[in-house]
């Protein structure tokens, strides 16, 4: 199957699109028309005829036959040099009238609009594999309180990243209209309640947040050549939609989320906490990791059939509806067998079994879900399980 065209949008032409609409109407309504047009002919009105004759106009019944000679007339009066109101161009966005067709009307974000634009209900991905991180450092510095100000330092990496690339996905699906039409919560920039290149300059900004605080760990721990890891963190958060061929449109969210919100940032956390890895660390990003592709999993198979239109080639459109639910199963319940390592080593892990309690349901709700709400209440249920298995596997490390 041919692979349908993405049709990219100026995110400045966008950002003018209903102001020029709004200029494009009054101009309009505003073109002179010239007396004797057909467009001003009064009833019983005298109109020209070719030898110089004046006849006199009849009034016809209203319907398609007398609304199709008007428009001829006024046709032929245009060819003889006349002038007949112009239709409105379109918009800056190559679009008539400027916003993208079935966007709700625009109105101007409110404080409440930005906080839904960072998804706090995703912050859980950036919690879950910090608080593990710091909890197995714990064992090698002699308890995980020992270098506080380092874990805090990470939590702010994280969130900022997780922030930041929140909203560069909210601009960079907004400009190419793939979030014209949603089934979830609307966007800023597909909804048209923001301009393109401020929610882009807000992602740049916790962008740099994260780079501040990473600098920050860097020259605590000593180790230069991290900034070369943040620099891809950063760049991994922007092109996972953005650029000219971002690897979120090609199937590859799950893998590069799998890295960075399970391995990286696990393994990471430990490592500028206490300059050395142990396997639990890295067996801990495993299952962070595997926690954030559910996750992400759940929000394609939500998108999919919207995606598909759009060309954006997620996993979850490239295997399948029925697939996608059963990888979506496996990947939310897998992290529960790697607890049993961890039980192995610490008592209080059996406590981490609890967290089924969310996971369960979000399983059986996907497996049998019909509709986009459905599937939103497994989103959630995920990101809890994900943050509720996190903070206990790190409670029963630690303590």
């Amino acid at each position: 199957m041919a692979r349908p065209k993405q049709q990219r949008i100026d995110p400045r032409k966008l950002d003018d699109a209903m102001s020029d609409s709004s200029s494009d109407t009054a101009k309009t309504a505003k073109t002179p028309v010239p007396k004797g047009s057909a467009s001003t002919a009064k009833k019983g009105g005298a109109t020209p005829k070719a030898n110089g004759g004046v006849t006199k106009t009849r009034r016809t019944a209203a319907g398609p036959a007398s609304a199709a000679a008007r428009a001829g007339r006024a046709e032929n009066k245009e060819a003889r040099g006349g002038v007949t109101a112009a239709a409105p161009r379109p918009g800056r966005s190559g679009r008539p009238g400027g916003p993208l067709p079935g966007a709700p009307s625009a109105r101007k974000a409110t404080v409440g609009d930005w906080i839904s634009g960072a998804r706090p209900q995703t912050l859980a991905l950036a919690i879950a594999p910090v608080a593990l991180g710091t909890a197995i450092a714990g064992l090698t510095a002699g308890g995980w309180s020992q270098h506080w100000v380092r874990a805090l330092a990470c939590l702010v990496v994280a969130l900022a990243l997780q922030i930041g690339v929140n909203y560069a996905n909210d601009y960079s699906d907004g400009v190419r209209g793939t979030d014209a039409v949603r089934q979830g919560p609307a966007r800023l920039v597909g909804s048209g309640r923001a301009k393109p290149r401020t929610v882009r300059n807000v992602a740049f900004v916790f962008f740099g947040i994260a780079g501040l605080a990473g600098l920050f760990l860097t020259w605590r721990s000593g180790q230069w050549w991290l900034l070369a890891v943040g620099a891809v963190c950063i760049l991994a958060a922007w092109f996972y939609t953005g650029g000219k061929r971002p690897y979120g449109y090609n199937a590859l969210g799950e893998l590069f989320v799998f890295v960075f919100f399970g391995l990286v940032a696990t393994v990471g956390t430990m490592f500028v906490q206490v300059g050395t890895v142990v396997p639990e660390a890295w067996i801990a990003g495993v299952a962070a990791g595997l926690f954030a592709c559910a996750v992400l999993m759940v929000n394609n198979l939500r998108d999919r059939e919207q995606d598909a239109k759009a060309g954006k080639r997620t996993l979850s459109v490239l295997i399948g509806d029925l697939p996608s639910r059963i990888a979506f199963a496996v990947l939310l319940l897998a992290p529960f067998g790697i607890n049993v390592f961890f039980l192995l080593l610490f008592d209080n892990a059996l406590y981490v079994f609890f967290v089924l309690i969310a996971a369960v349901p979000a399983v059986l709700i996907t497996l049998t879900a019909k509709t986009s709400k459905e599937l939103v209440l497994a989103l959630r249920l995920s990101v809890l399980s994900s943050l509720a298995f996190g903070l206990a596997l790190a409670a029963a490390i630690a303590f």
